[in-house]
């Protein structure tokens, strides 16, 4: 179903005004009449964090007063507790329920599939204070934090929507997370990182008529469709050609039928990977085996689509297509700044980070309905144009009429300059895709770049 300008903005008003008074109520956020109500409240936070992530209290103030509330920045911070917070939170929960999408605008390729979803997580760390609401990862140190949280998200790259975003203990396990068990309709095609790789949830993938491609995890068991076992890294070796493509059994339960697809690498590119491995290990404290080592010079995939309707240089082209939600998360946390606050104060800081993410589902909506019929669409830059245009959308939660204006206008400026520029050296995601629909090979599909660069390394590559 595709979102109109007219549908969202009668969802933002609802959201923001009549949702927002109702949670409130029901948090105790609001006990008795003030002028400060759920939905001020909340349009002033996601406006202010919105056009400035790091707004200070005296802008969050400022805010207020533009939605029709004045109060001083200390009225304001007294209100940062857990009543706050849960409202912001549940807020977040109502909004990530919403059917946003936009008309599938992918390529070729992509259309083969009734949707193409991509799924990860990011953390975040919060003070130890709020251990008791979100585990972290473990003992303060490194990456770890004793309280944070996690977030999960499965996004259709087609459509553009948010169909999960889901909050987890920062120490929950990416395997056992709720997407893995969400229903996909039939024939749409699932991406995952390595860390989701779970035998069952792939078998129940294919019972279900739902395509994937995915990384094998080093340890699974490989049987020839015959039933024989087959020593992963001999069965390369042996290879003369530099790709290998094979029907085999995964599982020594499930014996799950699917496509082993295999290429070689340069030499330079399989000595990366070693170094990350046992940059990796160390980190970890623990060794890094030899079939890990010696299987670096392979990106090894494993897919229950068929030949036919992906070939393995296709497969090559869309499993990088992965890496367009760890940009999303990127943009979330680099320009959104989900992750931090100029506040030690732990209540503000968890209905900061609602909040924020709030604000991030906003502005992907806007991202929807605004330019997502452009091939080379440019998040970055898309970005700024929503910040430009934050408080004039907060001015007019009030009116479904006026909202609609306001997104019609920011539909326009997104319309216009927010395309990510052609590279040579460096070919967007676009690019590859469309050297596939043009029946050449696609630009960067080698395998040497499918898990080599880093998201941090080619963020402002791809996101314009």
């Amino acid at each position: 179903m595709t979102t109109t300008i007219a549908q969202l903005a009668v969802v933002l008003q609802e959201l923001f005004s009549a949702t927002a008074e109702r949670i409130a109520k029901e948090t105790k956020f609001v006990q008795r009449e003030s002028p400060l109500t759920g939905a001020v409240f909340a349009q002033a936070l996601v406006s202010a964090w919105l056009a400035d992530p790091q707004a200070s209290e005296a802008q969050l103030a400022q805010a207020a007063a533009a939605v029709g509330v004045p109060i001083t920045a200390q009225g304001l911070t007294a209100r940062f507790t857990w009543p706050a917070a849960e409202l912001m939170r549940r807020l977040l929960e109502t909004a990530v329920s919403q059917v946003i999408a936009a008309r599938p605008a992918a390529l070729a390729v992509l259309k083969r599939f009734n949707g193409v979803y991509i799924q990860d997580s990011t953390s975040i760390g919060l003070p130890d204070a709020l251990v008791e609401i979100w585990h972290g990862s473990g003992a303060r140190g490194g990456n770890e934090t004793v309280a944070g949280l996690k977030v999960q998200v499965q996004w259709d790259y087609n459509s553009g929507q948010l169909s999960q975003l889901v909050l987890q203990d920062g120490q929950a396990q990416d395997r056992d997370a709720p997407v893995q068990s969400t229903p996909l309709p039939a024939g749409a095609l699932r991406l995952a990182d390595l860390g989701y790789f779970s035998l069952p949830v792939l078998a129940a993938l294919s019972a279900a008529d739902v395509y994937w491609v995915s990384r094998p995890q080093v340890n699974t068991l490989v049987w020839t469709a015959e039933g024989q076992c087959l020593d992963l890294m001999t069965l390369l070796q042996s290879q003369p050609a530099t790709q290998v493509e094979q029907a085999v059994l995964l599982g020594k339960e499930q014996r799950l039928a699917c496509r082993l697809l295999a290429v070689r690498v340069p030499q330079e590119v399989a000595d990366r990977r070693r170094q990350a491995l046992r940059k990796e290990a160390h980190h970890k404290g623990q060794a890094v085996s030899q079939a890990r080592l010696a299987l670096a010079k392979w990106t090894i995939l494993v897919t229950n689509v068929p030949p036919a309707l992906l070939t393995l240089a296709e497969a090559l082209v869309v499993m990088g297509c992965r890496w367009q939600i760890e940009l999303l998360f990127k943009l979330w946390k680099s320009h959104g700044q989900v992750d931090q606050s100029r506040s030690q104060q732990p209540w503000r800081i968890l209905t900061e980070v609602y909040a924020k993410l709030l604000a991030m589902v906003v502005q992907h909506w806007l991202f929807l309905v605004g330019h997502w019929s452009l091939f080379d669409r440019s998040l970055f830059k898309a970005a700024k144009v929503v910040r430009s245009h934050a408080m004039h959308l907060a001015t007019h939660f009030g009116s479904v009429a006026q909202l609609e204006e306001v997104i019609t206008t920011i539909g326009r400026c997104l319309l216009t300059g927010c395309r990510i520029n052609k590279s040579r050296t460096t070919p967007r995601t676009y690019q590859r895709l469309k050297a596939l629909e043009a029946g050449g090979v696609a630009p960067l599909a080698l395998p040497s770049q499918l898990d080599v660069l880093s998201p941090a390394a080619t963020a402002t590559a791809y996101l314009g």
